[in-house]
């Protein structure tokens, strides 16, 4: 027998600024599903992982909130554990970037890096807010586009026109954080000098660690020539600064891979049989697998890999990327209920129904996954439900209670132990490949032969004839025996399931070496029931709820929603509308002739709007992004000025004004082309 293989696994680090969701969750049950396969199949494999702690935007939630930002990313890190927990996805560890491993080890491989010469310096010119006192990434500026003159667009791209253009092009650009107006300012920079890789990484990621479209993909960068990357930001910034250089942190995406080693060089201090340096260093026998999502190609299959060269270490066996998550074959809406926290779907489903569902869907490629709600229900009822659990429920009563709960010795269909057992290295393969969606179509195969047969066998005909009380405990035994087979081949899957059914079957935790064997002249438990079927109810309970959370969360973190309360913002997933519905719109060019706060509420303003023939009340949710409200007078926006008027506990709104943003200090008032007038429609 060979030996077992040490393999170290990671999935993306989940960032320490939110909470985990649906979409999340592909990831990590993938991952939790390869690494249970391993581990039943007896091989050591050790899965690690660890919040990404690090960046502005932590730095700038925890200031908003009022709390540190190691609170809140020791809060997140608390809900985060608790979701994975509950969804089963078992780490060996789960660390944070912000550790003393991590440190050490970005310093570490920061310094072999600039003492081999792979680091270089020079000043970069950025923007600088002077009331924050800090730089500002291209997220954090906003502006009028320099091509088509749509205002609010972010610092590097303009969603109206898709163009794409340096922060310092931007007409009138503005600090996303505090609405100054930013100045240019001179910093030293460092960058990892990344086409010293060039050839390594053009051989590496052409030598199977990468699927073949993701090679194809990094092949697109490769053949165009790489550039250096900026590896430093300046203070303030929440991170770790970069050795011998105060005031210069890591920026985010250096030390966020090296905490894959931090994590497990955490572990190794708690577990002696596992040795850092025997899978990191660079003569390792050790595998190493990352499971990460296609948006974050480049940095693992470029950036870490030339990292680790350069430093000394390892580069990993494999690369698993997999695609987006859609629900209902469309983007995540907020608004359908689609946008689904993990903790939501929790509180509504048992998660090995996703698991499965998962499961059945993924394969060893890089597309898109859907869930489709209605598809989900169908199959986790027909598959587990209707056809694996089934046959346990179907044999447990007659074998208790015509022999006490005893199987009988024998094998009533041989021809069927053995398609089950040849099967075995066919779905392992599909396992080992991450090709999950085979690997469950087999499973299914089997379990439709195995309740064909019982169907035809019917024991509970036979039950009621003379003397076939024998034959019904042997069709029964080989029916448990049966189930048992298909539990070991799902366990990887469905931990849960696979642990009531050892109970039921009163064995020990099964390996995948146990399906070469059935159980003979073995007494079982009491047989209790080991899944229920969805109901729907329950899936729309779930999507509205999500629909709740949202509004919970947005009025508590400030985000914005649309209130019906003056403004109209985020969110452009809404359902569809007939051309007619839209045209039925009145939108109005309105003055803003008067904005005043409004006394006993947190976000509203109380607008004095000019429409031409007349003026309006508008109320609108947008004081936190106009926390000077006088500001806004003598300001052009537009409004929608047939909207029935809505009773509020401060008086009658007359109308919404249009603005859009993710809220808090990022809602953006929507303001017509120069030249209009009030009063004026717009078509």
């Amino acid at each position: 027998m060979s030996e077992p293989r040490k393999i170290l696994v990671t999935s993306a680090l989940p960032y320490a600024n939110g909470s985990i969701h649906l979409g999340h969750m592909l990831e990590y049950i993938q991952t939790d599903m390869w690494v249970r396969f391993q581990k039943h199949r007896g091989n050591q494999c050790t899965y690690v992982c660890a919040d990404d702690a690090h960046g502005s935007a932590i730095m700038l939630r925890a200031e908003k909130e009022g709390i540190t930002p190691e609170q809140l990313i020791a809060n997140v890190q608390a809900e985060h554990s608790a979701d994975f927990a509950e969804f089963l996805v078992d780490f060996d560890n789960f660390h944070s970037t912000h550790a003393e491993e991590n440190r050490e080890l970005s310093s570490q491989i920061y310094l072999k890096l600039r003492d081999a010469g792979h680091i270089a310096t020079r000043s970069i010119t950025q923007y600088f807010d002077p009331e924050k006192k800090m730089f500002l990434a291209d997220r954090f500026i906003k502006g009028t586009c320099p091509k088509c003159g749509t205002e609010d667009q972010y610092g590097d791209n303009c969603e109206k026109c898709g163009a794409t253009y340096a922060p310092t092009d931007l007409k009138d650009p503005k600090s996303a954080i505090s609405g100054a107006t930013p100045v240019l300012k001179d910093s030293q920079h460092f960058f990892f000098k990344l086409p010293d890789f060039q050839h390594m990484l053009q051989e590496w990621t052409r030598s199977g660690t990468l699927q073949d479209a993701v090679a194809n993909k990094i092949a697109e960068w490769l053949d165009v020539g790489l550039q250096q990357w900026d590896i430093s930001r300046d203070a303030p910034y929440f991170g770790f600064e970069i050795p011998d250089e105060p005031g210069k942190y890591f920026y985010v995406w250096l030390d966020a891979p090296i905490g894959y080693m931090a994590s497990f060089k955490n572990l190794c201090a708690r577990r002696p049989e596992l040795d850092f340096d025997a899978y990191w260093a660079k003569d390792s026998t050790a595998e190493l697998y990352h499971f990460i999502g296609k948006d974050i190609v480049n940095f693992h299959a470029l950036f870490w890999p030339a990292m680790l060269e350069g430093a000394g270490y390892r580069k990993p066996t494999g690369i698993n990327v997999h695609g987006y998550l859609t629900v209902n074959g469309q983007k995540m809406s907020k608004s359908r209920g689609t946008f689904i926290k993990a903790r939501t779907y929790l509180d509504h489903l048992s998660p090995e129904y996703l698991r499965y569902y998962y499961a059945a869907k993924l394969g060893r490629g890089v597309d898109d996954l859907d869930l489709n709600l209605e598809d989900f229900v169908q199959k986790v009822n027909s598959d587990l439900v209707g056809k694996v659990v089934n046959i346990a429920s179907r044999c447990a009563g007659f074998i208790h209670k015509g022999n006490a709960g005893v199987l009988v010795a024998g094998n009533a269909a041989p021809e069927l132990t053995d398609a089950f057992l040849a099967a075995a290295p066919s779905i392992c393969d599909a396992y080992e490949a991450r090709d999950f969606a085979r690997a469950m179509r087999e499973i299914m195969g089997l379990a439709d032969r195995a309740n064909a047969w019982i169907a035809d066998k019917a024991p509970w005909s036979l039950n009621k004839q003379e003397g076939k009380q024998d034959e019904v405990q042997a069709i029964c035994a080989l029916g448990v025996n049966l189930f048992r087979q298909l539990v070991i081949f799902l366990k990887p899957v469905l931990p849960l399931l696979a642990a009531d059914a050892e109970a039921f079957l009163n064995v020990a935790p099964l390996t995948w070496n146990d399906h070469a064997t059935l159980l003979s002249n073995h007494q079982l438990n009491e047989f209790k029931p080991l899944m229920t079927r969805i109901d729907p109810v329950k899936v729309q309970a779930m999507t509205d709820a999500s629909k709740e959370d949202l509004a919970a969360s947005q009025t508590d973190t400030g985000d914005a929603v649309p209130q019906g309360n003056g403004e109209l913002v985020k969110d452009p997933l809404s359902a569809e509308i007939e051309f007619d519905t839209f045209a039925a719109v009145d939108l109005r060019v309105a003055l803003i002739l008067k904005a005043e706060a409004v006394e006993g509420a947190d976000k509203l303003l109380r607008l004095t709007l000019d429409i031409g023939d007349e003026q309006r009340n508008v109320f609108s949710g947008i004081k936190s992004a106009y926390p000077d409200p006088a500001k806004l007078e003598g300001r052009l926006t537009m409004m929608i000025a047939n909207l029935k008027p809505r009773k509020m506990r401060f008086g009658i709104s007359e109308g919404m004004v249009m603005a859009a943003g993710p809220g808090g200090e990022e809602i953006y008032l929507l303001s017509p082309d120069s030249g209009a007038k009030p009063g004026q429609r717009i078509k």
